[in-house]
């Protein structure tokens, strides 16, 4: 009998050697994807477009935060009441979908939005 146990316990060892190799595995990979260089080159692009970007819409001035870069190079812009705007490093911004009017900033670029007055920069 006592071999029988033996045997049983050598299974469940392995099963769970394999379990938390498994699980390590997942980790590394989720680790090296967040610490890879394309994610840091992702990082480093968000000192290319201002930080915030001030807008009057139907004469309220409205502050539009940086929330998001995509894959595509869209900036997307969001304010604390839920009005959000996109643009491009070279393109002109707008309203992105559902998105109020076209206020003063809309067919901007960046570098006119600058010049402006109406986007500012981080300090590096």
């Amino acid at each position: 009998m006592g071999h029988a146990t033996s045997g049983l316990d050598f299974r469940v060892k392995v099963r769970g050697l394999v379990s938390f190799r498994s699980v390590l595995a997942l980790a590394l990979s989720l680790l090296s994807t967040i610490f890879s260089p394309q994610a840091l080159a992702k990082d480093i692009s968000f000192t290319a477009f201002p930080f915030l970007v001030n807008c009057e819409v139907s004469g309220v001035h409205h502050a539009y935060y940086l929330s998001k870069i995509g894959a595509d190079g869209v900036a997307i812009y969001i304010s604390p009441d839920n009005l959000a705007g996109r643009v491009t490093i070279n393109g002109a911004a707008e309203p992105a979908m559902g998105g109020e009017g076209p206020g003063n900033c809309s067919g901007k670029t960046l570098e006119e939005l600058r010049s402006a007055g109406q986007a500012f920069y981080l300090q590096r």
